[in-house]
């Protein structure tokens, strides 16, 4: 499985943005997004189900973070608003088969990363 994921940039306190996950096959995929900020360790911030029934997130994301899946699109989104400076990090996409875990080592699938700056 192939992860693209995009959307990253460097906006402002308040802002929004929305990130792109691209998969090269998805249906039996759970996908999540976890992100790692420069001396920290990577924290798992969203995961979606292969159906897109269930979702899951980090406790400081709830409310400002949506999950979401196009599967006839291959693509998942994560849609962050008022955008805050410990945002900031590189977001990555993850795949690992069936169900999501919170457990960045049992993801076998990776994309690239996308930085994400929050700055004034």
């Amino acid at each position: 499985v192939q992860l693209q994921a995009s959307g990253g940039g460097s906006v402002q306190p308040g802002d929004s943005l929305r990130l792109s996950c691209a998969a090269s096959r998805f249906s039996l995929y759970a996908i999540a997004w976890f992100r790692q900020a420069p001396g920290k360790e990577r924290e798992g911030v969203s995961c979606i189900s292969t159906s897109g029934d269930s979702t899951s997130y980090l406790e400081s994301a709830k409310g400002r973070f949506t999950i979401s899946r196009d599967n006839a699109k291959n693509t998942v989104y994560l849609q962050i608003n008022s955008l805050k400076s410990e945002d900031t990090a590189v977001y990555y996409c993850a795949a690992r088969k069936f169900w999501c875990n919170s457990r960045f080592q049992l993801y076998e699938y990776w994309g690239q990363g996308t930085q994400v700056t929050v700055s004034s």
